[in-house]
């Protein structure tokens, strides 16, 4: 199941989307754009699928898509309906991630959109106070002027940005970004374990690769991620997994040798402990859910 890809074309008076759907033009199959994304589901519920999470959502919900992330939503068929006076409604904004220009977001004042718009890489659901006022910005923004569309964007990704109140959803193996804020070590521990996850990779020979010992290396790690290396490791070789899951028709015993496990036992059990079901299960969900939307 290959992710389609889709445009979005600026017009003559706006340089990115605002877009209200309501009913059937809420459905969407498995895409992906270069355009970030900002989705405020204003009345509806189902489930979501966004790189390789798998979750629900209901009414009030706001979702922030990263560039070329695959995504789709399966609303419930009571909100997509075309009756008038029924139906869901949803309103999303799409813009380019230079759309500021380079300048701006080069700026130190900058810093905290600019490290936003790096983990949106991984789809980043709102929560709690900042998620309703976002709702309520971008309900302005459909019948705002041109100048005061751009206001409230930058309005928008600096309350995010400033209130870190949100998750994460997508894995980095799925994604597979590296940025994660610019730090050059963990960058390179990143981009080390990206390119060689599909082998065997031992604790010290990335700690050399740092110049730290195994202990030190451990230590400096999971100050800086919240979680081991070997953690890490395994999320990205599952989310990698997910991706071929959902995009390939290669046998469940070739994922895990693409993904570096030598024991299809030992893969479907990382795998299940990782997302809480075996592989052909998740591609099983995944292909209904992207079938259900076309």
């Amino acid at each position: 199941m290959k992710p389609e890809l889709r445009k979005i074309t600026a017009t003559p008076h706006f340089s990115f989307l605002v877009r209200k759907d309501t009913g059937g033009q809420m459905l969407n199959n498995w895409h992906y754009h270069p355009e970030i994304e900002i989705l405020f589901i204003k009345k509806s519920s189902g489930t979501w699928m966004i790189g390789d999470h798998v979750g629900a959502f209901r009414s009030g919900d706001v979702v922030m898509v990263g560039a070329n992330l695959p995504h789709c939503f399966r609303h419930e068929q009571d909100y997509t309906v075309q009756q008038k006076g029924k139906g869901g409604e949803s309103i999303c904004v799409k813009f380019e991630p230079d759309a500021l220009g380079t300048p701006f977001l080069s700026l130190p004042e900058a810093e905290g959109i600019r490290e936003l718009l790096s983990r949106s890489h991984h789809g980043l659901r709102l929560k709690g106070k900042t998620r309703q006022q976002i709702g309520r910005t971008i309900g302005k923004m459909l019948d705002a002027p041109p100048g005061k569309r751009l206001v409230f964007l930058l309005a928008m990704l600096e309350e995010i940005a400033a209130s870190r109140d949100y998750s994460s959803l997508s894995s980095k193996g799925f994604t597979r970004h590296a940025g994660d804020g610019g730090k050059d070590r963990i960058k390179k521990i990143f981009d080390y374990t990206f390119e060689h996850f599909s082998k065997r990779i031992a604790v010290d020979e990335v700690a050399s690769l740092v110049h730290m010992t195994p202990q030190s290396f451990c230590r400096y790690f999971k100050s800086k991620t919240n979680k081991t290396y070997v953690r890490f490791l395994m999320e990205v070789r599952i989310g990698f997994a997910c991706r071929l899951l959902v995009e390939d028709e290669l046998r469940v015993s070739e994922i895990g040798y693409a993904c570096g496990y030598n024991s299809l036992s030992h893969f479907i059990h990382q795998f299940k402990s990782i997302t809480g079901k075996r592989p052909l299960e998740y591609k099983g969900d995944c292909l209904q859910l992207s079938a259900s939307v076309q």
